[in-house]
């Protein structure tokens, strides 16, 4: 109680004082537009069966610890469909035109946080229903806290799609009309069935539930990239390749991973991307060979060793992914070197092959036989069907709003954005010749199908042949001046 009287003070000093958040603060010029938004939920109304609804909730807000919470990140089909970056909020996406009590037709709905002083001094600008409504153009807008009493009648809808919850949202009790709340309210009105623990059985569940179909026409849409995401992504992919350029020209024996780091996501953000796509994986080593190594805390990195370093920015919402494996001292030995060569071999058949018509399976059975060859070629396996752990992943993925993006993955087409990534792991104590151990090798790049279904390499401002990252190596860096006292030094 008392803690509401001091908001309400000071909300009252605030409101009394005449200050305002009606300001925008200045963005920046090539986010995606509405009208982009308002097509993509177009689309997806024309994928919609008939007689349906589609109902997105916005991602949830995580607590790191005690009263700080993680930087908010958008769900991405939510992203995707409104441009809306704040939480608390529910979109309804109609296949057929609804109509109201006075006849007014309407196709979609958004419930939206509402705009409070006291939030925004502490939590940043909120747009508020009519900022909805100007900047992303929506006509029904409405609070979150209204969704409750909405008077929408699921059971008329042969369809209700929506994704399943995951039971991980908290209540925030101060919050009326939060994503608890909007989750809670929703399961009321579409009779959601209880799960477990019930002592007395729910009623059943309403047969129009459909908590499948959604992830695949969202896939489907969100898998061909339309020009204005094609921008994006090509900026956030050369982003992240000038990060490796600008690693490699720094590299030296002795760095930390933790540095290797800090350089790539300082040229993120030179560049203006909010955030990385996600976790910075920076392995020297033997560390290379955990394939989703974050940890990133090798204090020195010996001169006989190799860096694979897979780092994507994401700008805008859209993430690139890169991977580049480099020797610290500049100079591939010669098993680095033979496995290195190996992996750009099957890379470069495999993105040769990504042609629109041919399957994934295909083109990853390319990279995976010339792996396989190459192996036992180097005595590293005995025979070449063998199975081993060397090679222990899948060819690529989608990428785009989320670097495992959801999309198809039978066929390649047109409009398609992905990475093509082969690797070769051997960590220490592996059956073969100690010669090997401890090299890791991935290379990452990420490739558009053009409008004439062929193959474009997106992320070739990174080196990626023996002989042009050796020559970069070479190269002076700017941050060789770079230097900071030594804080462990006695003074």
């Amino acid at each position: 109680m008392k803690t509401l009287v001091k908001h309400k003070f000071l909300l009252a000093l605030i409101l009394g004082s005449g200050f305002s958040f009606a300001q925008k603060p200045a963005q920046p010029a090539d986010f995606l537009s509405s009208e982009f938004h308002q097509g993509r939920r177009e689309k997806l109304r024309l994928a919609l069966p008939p007689n349906s609804v589609a109902v997105f909730f916005a991602n949830a807000v995580r607590n790191r610890a005690n009263d700080v919470d993680y930087v908010y990140h958008q769900d991405p089909d939510f992203y995707y469909l409104t441009g809306y970056r704040e939480p608390n909020a529910v979109l309804l996406v109609f296949k057929e035109a609804q109509q109201k009590t006075d006849g007014t037709t309407y196709n979609e709905i958004i419930f939206v946080q509402p705009r409070n002083a006291f939030y925004e001094m502490w939590t940043g600008r909120r747009l508020g229903t009519a900022g909805v409504k100007e900047v992303l153009g929506f006509r029904e807008v409405f609070k979150n806290i209204e969704f409750k009493d909405y008077p929408l009648d699921f059971s008329k809808f042969d369809v209700v799609l929506f994704t399943d919850f995951k039971d991980d949202v908290r209540d925030d009790a101060r919050n009326e009309g939060d994503l608890y709340d909007l989750i809670a309210q929703f399961k009321q009105k579409v009779n959601y069935p209880a799960k477990g623990g019930a002592e007395i059985a729910p009623e059943p569940a309403a047969a129009n539930l459909d908590t499948q179909s959604l992830f695949t026409i969202m896939g489907n849409l969100r898998g061909i990239k339309t020009p204005e995401e094609i921008q994006l992504l090509k900026k956030a992919i050369n982003i992240s390749a000038v990060g490796q350029v600008e690693v490699m020209k720094a590299m030296r024996p002795g760095m930390s991973e933790t540095e290797i780091q800090g350089i790539h996501e300082f040229v993120f953000k030179k560049y203006g991307a909010e955030y990385e796509g996600y976790p910075s994986i920076v392995g020297a080593g033997n560390n290379g060979c955990i394939l989703h190594y974050i940890e990133n805390n090798k204090p020195k990195i010996s001169s006989k060793e190799m860096v694979l370093m897979d780092l994507g920015a994401e700008y805008h919402g859209y993430t690139a992914d890169v991977t580049r494996t480099i020797p610290v001292n500049g100079k591939f030995s010669p098993e680095q070197k033979a496995i290195y060569e190996l992996v750009l071999k099957a890379q470069n058949a495999a993105i040769e092959a990504s042609v629109a018509g041919n399957t994934w399976k295909a083109t990853g059975k390319i990279a995976r036989d010339i792996i396989n060859q190459g192996l036992y070629e180097l005595g590293i396996i005995t025979k070449v069907k063998q199975r081993h752990m060397y090679y222990p992943h899948g060819l690529g993925h989608h990428i785009g709003l989320d670097v495992h993006d959801n999309g198809p993955y039978e066929v390649f087409a047109p409009g398609m954005v992905f990475t093509v990534e082969p690797g070769i792991y051997i960590p220490a104590g592996s059956p073969c010749d100690e010669k090997w151990w401890g090299i890791a090798v991935r290379i990452e790049d990420d490739i558009l199908i053009d409008e004439n279904g062929q193959p474009v390499l997106l992320s070739g401002l990174a080196p990626r042949t023996v002989e042009d990252i050796e020559k970069t190596m070479a190269e002076p860096s700017v941050l060789n001046q770079f230097i900071l006292p030594d804080l462990d030094e006695e003074k």
